[in-house]
């Protein structure tokens, strides 16, 4: 890595604040050092007797935060932050980086499946506390779906997406890409991991809409190629994860529910509800961030992933609508209120993730400049 970022986590030790949140950031400072032990651990279920210390600091403060987050009216960032960040690590190992091969040595560890599953338990039943499950169950789907896809495809600006497209600064485009980046440098991976199985229209569509996103099998034009054009015309690192530490906890949640719906097909609906919201909503977000970049006079380069997706993401829509959602509708007649959930869903907690993002560039973009990275 050309360069690199003070984790927020180590900041967090050293910027004053009251007593008792420097503890707990201590305390799952060190967690979070004890569970990087644990996954770079050889053969770590069999050698697990050898990391008991490590296992205690992690599982202790895994428990405390798992009760803070999800059973207690105290609540806060910190413990989302460390659970969504512990998930995620053990997500990831889903996917293939072209990094050391013995960084998958526990990629079936029943100890890290238990621990996703110890998180996912409570924190599922805790977003799903958002909506009436029973409700869902009563609905048109179809015309539920054409709804939300009328409402959606053209909504009003928000607050926030007025600050980006008017008032954000050169600097704040940069903590932009930097966050999205998280996303954007491996995008549609999860999508592939439901295309597997019979074949039919529904699966030819979505396979139709990973190629595009993966530029047909040509690496100039992979839409992450696109977005790493972006982040080298703005001296940002074009390595995946450079920027996990700026990544808010919501962002991270959004990522992880999207890991657990495609690796469970019982919540193949869900999912594509789910996608339908993000291919429907997606041009709306993406000339909003076009409009602020050409308001900055930025290149071409600077802002060419958001041009392609608001054409691209149009069409997306347009499929997910015609040739997947609304088929789905009529084969699974019984559960299709799923996809309304998943569509709900993908949207709430996408809602709640762009409120965080702004307010990590509210507050970065003046007082702590990204590195820039310069690409000998």
């Amino acid at each position: 890595m050309q360069g690199s970022l003070v984790t927020l986590l180590e900041t967090a030790r050293v910027i004053p604040q009251p007593l008792e949140t420097q503890l707990k950031n201590d305390s799952y400072y060190e967690a979070e050092q004890a569970f990087s032990t644990l996954l770079e651990a050889e053969d770590l279920d069999r050698n697990l007797q050898n990391y008991s210390s490590a296992v205690n600091t992690f599982e202790t403060a895994l428990s405390a935060a798992l009760i803070a987050a999800y059973n207690s009216g105290e609540q806060s960032d910190i413990d989302h932050r460390f659970i969504q960040r512990v998930l995620y690590r053990i997500n990831r190992l889903n996917l293939f980086w072209y990094d050391d091969l013995r960084n998958y040595a526990n990629e079936r560890s029943p100890y890290l499946h238990k621990i996703r599953d110890q998180i996912e338990t409570v924190w599922q039943q805790w977003e799903l506390e958002n909506f009436d499950l029973e409700a869902y169950k009563t609905l048109d789907v179809k015309q539920a779906l054409l709804d939300r896809f009328a409402t959606d495809l053209e909504p009003p600006l928000s607050t926030d997406a007025r600050y980006m497209r008017e008032q954000m600064a050169f600097e704040g485009y940069r903590y932009l890409l930097a966050i999205a980046s998280f996303d954007g440098l491996i995008e549609a991976s999860r999508l592939s991991r439901i295309l597997g199985g019979a074949a039919n229209e529904v699966q030819a569509t979505l396979t139709k809409v990973l190629l595009e996103e993966y530029g047909n099998g040509r690496l100039s034009r992979k839409h992450s190629t696109f977005f790493a054009h972006m982040l080298t015309e703005l001296g940002l690192s074009i390595q995946p994860e450079a920027y996990f530490d700026l990544v808010p906890w919501e962002v991270l949640a959004s990522i992880n529910h999207n890991f657990l719906l495609t690796e469970c097909k019982r919540y193949f609906l869900r999912y594509n509800g789910g996608l339908a919201y993000f291919e429907v909503a997606g041009p709306a977000a993406y000339r909003t961030y076009l409009a602020a970049a050409q308001r900055l006079q930025l290149s071409d380069a600077a802002m060419g992933y958001w041009d392609l997706h608001v054409k691209e993401d149009e069409r997306h829509g347009r499929w997910m609508v015609q040739n997947v959602t609304i088929p789905l509708t009529e084969m699974y007649r019984a559960e299709a209120w799923q996809m309304i959930l998943g569509y709900d869903q993908e949207k709430m907690m996408g809602d709640r993730a762009s409120e965080a993002v702004v307010r990590v560039i509210r507050q970065g973009e003046y007082t702590q400049p990204l590195p820039i990275i310069s690409i000998e």
